[in-house]
């Protein structure tokens, strides 16, 4: 196929050699199957954000570092520039995530190169060499249901203990490969040490797990992983190969101090916005 223009800059610099088809178009990124030497491996073009809000953005962003304080300034004021540098950040994100996850040992694609908003990676093939398939468009047998979702456990483990949390993880960005599942789509990724929402959305990835995996093996719904998690990772004793139960047992009267902390800020901003509309004029 004729190569898209931000791919052919990949060809011109002798990165990639050609472009075989396109794999998907998402929200957002399209991506490529393309060839490079002998191997196939994809590209990652990602497209102007336009469509996260300002908020999404800040709940991921949070104490996301840039490279000088012009910029933080620019972002912070919603400039052009402001918003080029932040859809920068937001596509550099995903590949230090993904190096350090590599890096770690954590099953994501592996990336080769990130050159002109353009993420070159691994392509995920199953058993018979094509592009592996998401969890989404395949059914498991209750058996199976249990293996991948004890396997994608030991993942997010895994990830936590390199101080990563996906923060989106879902059957919508599991590839499922010819040796098991493998992890993808990680520009929202966040750092569990430095950013205050870190806990609620390893609770979220995990019980998105559950949620998936329990219409194949309902017995997964009366499992409590990601409490349990999180708290062996806040007293220093979680490591990769730790012996999970599926147990929590909440303290009587202890308060869900992520929940209401997300309420306090759903107040907030909708409280934002309110006012937004009534200095705005007709």
């Amino acid at each position: 196929m004729k190569a898209p223009p931000r791919l052919q800059t990949l060809i011109d610099e002798g990165l990639i050699d050609t472009v075989v088809r396109q794999l998907m178009s998402g929200k957002e990124a399209m991506v490529f199957v393309v060839r490079c030497g002998d191997e196939t491996r994809c590209a990652k073009v990602y497209k102007e954000a336009t469509h996260r809000s300002f908020r999404q953005a800040v709940d991921y962003t949070e104490n996301r570092k840039v490279k000088n304080t012009r910029q933080a300034r620019a972002m912070a004021k919603g400039t052009k520039f402001g918003r080029q540098a932040q859809e920068a950040a937001w596509q550099s994100a995903e590949v230090d995530a993904l190096y350090r996850l590599a890096n770690a040992g954590v099953r994501v694609p592996t990336p080769y190169n990130f050159f002109e908003g353009v993420l070159l990676m691994e392509l995920v093939t199953n058993a018979d060499g094509d592009a592996a398939p998401r969890l989404n468009d395949v059914a498991f047998s209750a058996g199976d249901a249990r293996t991948h979702h004890a396997t994608l456990l030991r993942e997010v483990v895994r990830m936590l203990c390199a101080g990563v949390v996906h923060g989106d993880l879902s059957e919508f960005n599991i590839l499922l490969a010819d040796d098991g599942p493998v992890i993808i789509d990680l520009p929202q990724a966040v750092d569990a040490a430095g950013n205050n929402h870190a806990a609620r959305m390893l609770l979220r990835d995990v019980a998105n797990l559950r949620g998936y995996f329990s219409r194949y093996a309902p017995e997964l719904l009366a499992t409590d992983y990601g409490p349990e998690i999180w708290t062996l990772y806040e007293r220093g004793e979680l490591h990769t190969d730790v012996e999970l139960t599926g147990r929590y047992e909440r303290r009587q009267g202890e308060v869900d101090l992520s929940s209401v902390m997300r309420e306090i800020e759903d107040a907030r901003f909708e409280e934002q916005e309110r006012r937004l509309r009534m200095a705005t004029p007709a």
